[in-house]
């Protein structure tokens, strides 16, 4: 679903991303890791559409992000950071909002909006001002916007940031539920998340992929060793 070939980026004479290679298939779970300033959040922005490569590129759902940007944005389903929503809607309000930005015209929007409530398991707060519901449920919000055209490909930065323990094994279990259909690149830096979902690990360091693992092969590196301890030994160069 997702084939990155080459991607780099610059900034004047500082080089973000440095030629990485990868690809993501469907039923993928990516766990897509790196230090704060190793490129991650760049490549991230190259994949999505929404920053142009400076060499390489990447084929999205067939689609090739340097040609065809506004076709693979609609391939991708988008949950960035804190969820920002517009918090005087209604959970309905605001995915009918965002259904009629995708394209859903009239009576065609409802079908779209009540699937992504099923799927995100809103039914019960679907009339609620979106400022009034709990942190664990404005992240569902974020969701249902995300998956709510049935994209292919899932984007999701730090989903589970700043939840509870429940919240974030509700949010897990969610993200599981919805990559049997889809291929999802989960950016994070909890790493007890690989662990726990993820089923594949890209690592990152100075822009370039120093791993790209099963989280299984990733353990083994250093066995009986913490994943943070594998990290920092992997991304020292990075501090």
């Amino acid at each position: 679903m997702i084939e990155v070939n080459g991607l780099s980026k610059s900034y004047g004479t500082k080089l973000a991303v440095d030629n990485i290679n990868f690809t993501v298939q469907r039923g993928d779970i990516l766990g897509f890791l790196g230090p704060n300033g190793a490129g991650k959040s760049t490549t991230m922005k190259m994949i999505t559409g929404f920053l142009r490569p400076s060499a390489g590129t990447a084929v999205v759902g067939g689609f090739d992000v340097t040609r065809d940007p506004v076709a693979v944005k609609r391939q991708i389903g988008y949950l960035p950071e804190s969820a920002p929503a517009y918090g005087e809607m209604t959970v309905a309000e605001f995915l009918n909002f965002i259904a009629e930005a995708r394209g859903f015209k009239g009576s065609a929007r409802q079908a779209p909006v009540d699937r992504a409530i099923r799927l995100t398991h809103l039914e019960g707060v679907r009339s609620q001002t979106i400022e009034t519901l709990s942190k664990g449920f404005k992240q569902r919000v974020g969701f249902a916007q995300a998956v709510l055209h049935d994209p292919a490909v899932l984007i999701l930065d730090e989903p589970t940031d700043g939840l509870d323990p429940n919240q974030k094994n509700e949010v897990r279990a969610l993200i599981k539920e919805l990559a049997t259909e889809k291929a999802v690149v989960l950016s994070t830096h909890i790493l007890e998340e690989v662990d726990a979902i993820c089923t594949r690990i890209i690592l990152i360091s100075q822009g370039q992929v120093v791993v790209d693992e099963t989280p299984a092969e990733f353990q083994a590196r250093q066995p009986g060793a913490r994943l943070d301890a594998i990290f920092a030994s992997l991304t020292q160069s990075d501090v």
